[in-house]
């Protein structure tokens, strides 16, 4: 469940904050310099982020004046970089913490290297994750952005701001069409887009690299290996810059830490606060799992003799994996001639399914697909639990060439453009009274 919102007090001015976990130790997540801790939470991603951090943390979240739910600034104002400090001691104070961990990602990060190294009896540790302490090129800074590249950046967010083209920050959840929809709204919550671009030309203006040597907490710096807008030498420098700063280059393209690989990222923040890695214990999730099977397949087999069959497998392994990772899946496993892959969103499902049914017609291949949501339990590199097997009874009573949903998948795509056909109330073996099944017409 998403924690109550609260307000801390700094004059007359409230600051909205959210509390989850237990700690020690204490934790403050701030993901950017301007957000909306409410709307966050209606992304299922961003939620198990968070939750997972407050396995092993107290977890503190607040928007700085001037965002989110917090009050606004003096009319025509933007709150100065060093409010966050301000804003963030009033937190701490009201949630009983004297000392906390500070994690920053993007362009938060500015923010709390001042704080860190200002206000070193309030900060326990520094956590920067795709971070720069200086956006821009400099004679002595060559690494940051030309100006006329940031001026055009900036120049974009008028047309961009608000609107599902922003996903481009976040590719690996573009096919999805709830994902694109989420953060749009999110942005129309922070603000228009003449109000984000004040913020981003501030941004622009920011040079933190004086403050560097003065941090004296524990220093962890992670830094994705290919983000384009932020390079992987501005975690390098932020690391060679901070006495006793440990850098650690992750894997992927995308600057928020929450959707590509979290886990990644989740192990290293733990062990780096606790000293002790995440513990790979079974957990329950909500998923959407996807069943195909070859019609015919022993049939097949014997008609193309092993080798033949072997290639033919082998392509439609290769294409199982290209397009369950495009669309946003995790591929399980393949057994021969079936594959059994999850979605944290079942439009995405649905869309792959379709996609490798297209391609493998093109091979002679027909196959038949089933998928369910429901809650399954993840065991290390497996899933479990009666959502897969009522996946794998939906797939078994599908027709060739035919994608078969349970009920629970008609009612979570009502609303998009996937276009569902009754088949029925169908019996699944092994499960409980009869289910309503339907086929995919239009993905």
């Amino acid at each position: 469940m998403q924690p109550e919102t609260k307000y801390a007090r700094l004059g007359h001015d409230r600051i909205a904050y959210q509390v989850l976990g237990q700690g020690p130790p204490d934790l403050v997540l701030t993901l950017n310099s301007f957000g909306h801790i409410d709307v966050g939470w209606e992304e299922p991603g961003y939620a198990l982020f968070l939750r997972t951090l407050a396995s092993f943390s107290r977890v503190i979240l607040f928007d700085r004046r001037g965002t989110g739910a917090s009050d606004p600034p003096p009319l025509g104002s933007l709150p100065p970089w060093e409010s966050y400090g301000e804003d963030l001691v009033a937190v701490l104070d009201e949630v009983g913490s004297e000392q906390a961990a500070i994690m920053a990602q993007l362009d938060a990060s500015p923010m709390a290297i001042f704080f860190a190294g200002t206000r070193p009896e309030r900060t326990s540790a520094l956590i920067l994750a795709n971070a720069s302490a200086k956006y821009t090129a400099a004679d002595d800074y060559p690494i940051g952005v030309p100006g006329e590249v940031a001026e055009a950046l900036v120049a974009q967010l008028d047309q961009l701001w608000g609107t599902e083209a922003m996903v481009l920050q976040v590719p690996s959840r573009a096919h999805d069409e709830r994902f694109r929809r989420w953060i749009a709204k999110a942005q129309r919550t922070v603000g228009s887009p003449r109000v984000v671009q004040a913020y981003m030309r501030a941004m622009f203006e920011v040079d933190a690299r004086p403050i560097l040597p003065l941090i004296h907490a524990p220093t962890l710096v992670l830094h994705r290996s290919n983000v384009q807008f932020i390079p992987v030498e501005h975690g390098r420098y932020l690391a060679e810059h901070i006495p006793g700063a440990r850098l650690i280059e992750l894997p992927g393209v995308e600057g928020p830490l929450v959707w590509e690989m979290p886990e990644l990222t989740l192990d290293r923040v733990q062990e780096f606060l606790t000293g002790v890695g995440r513990v790979a214990e079974p957990t329950r999730v909500l998923s959407t799992v996807l069943f195909t099977d070859i019609v015919g397949s022993t049939e097949r087999a014997a008609a193309l003799g092993d080798r033949r069959w072997r290639e033919v497998l082998n392509v439609h392994d290769e294409l199982a994996h290209r397009l369950v990772e495009e669309f946003g899946g995790r591929l399980i496993k393949t057994t021969g001639d079936d594959i059994l892959a999850t979605f944290d969103g079942p439009g995405r499902a649905i869309r792959c399914a379709a996609a490798l049914r297209d391609e493998l017609v093109g091979v002679g291949v027909r196959i038949r697909a089933g998928l369910h949501t429901g809650e399954v339990e993840l065991r290390d590199e497996d899933v479990g639990g009666i959502a897969v097997h009522i996946a794998a009874r939906v797939m078994a009573a599908a027709a060739p060439g035919e994608t078969l949903a349970s009920r629970t998948v008609q009612d979570l795509v009502v609303g998009s453009d996937i276009v569902l056909e009754d088949r029925g109330a169908h019996p699944l073996k092994g499960v409980a009274g009869p289910w309503q099944l339907y086929a995919v017409a239009r993905p």
